[in-house]
């Protein structure tokens, strides 16, 4: 059977955004993917985060926890400081 899928090292960006971290304070949370496609682990964690579907935000209080649950799908969400 053929390979359907190679990988291309100059395929892609050629710099990818750093993470800003947050000390404190709340963020927003938004998915730019979906999770179709990806292990349940990845979908269980979007769910647990409180995210439903592609686009949706929710604001979250800045947490050891959150950061482990971001960090798991990385690929998948973007996150951004909210000013209060």
């Amino acid at each position: 059977m053929p390979r359907t899928f190679v990988w291309h090292r100059t395929r892609g960006p050629k710099v990818t955004p750093k993470r800003e971290e947050p000390t404190s304070g709340k963020v927003k949370v938004t998915q730019v993917r979906s999770g179709i496609g990806h292990s349940w682990r990845m979908r269980a964690v979007l769910k647990s985060i409180g995210l439903r579907h592609h686009q949706h935000s929710v604001v979250h209080n800045d947490s050891v926890a959150l950061r482990g649950q971001v960090n798991k799908v990385r690929h998948l969400v973007t996150v951004t400081p909210v000013k209060e």
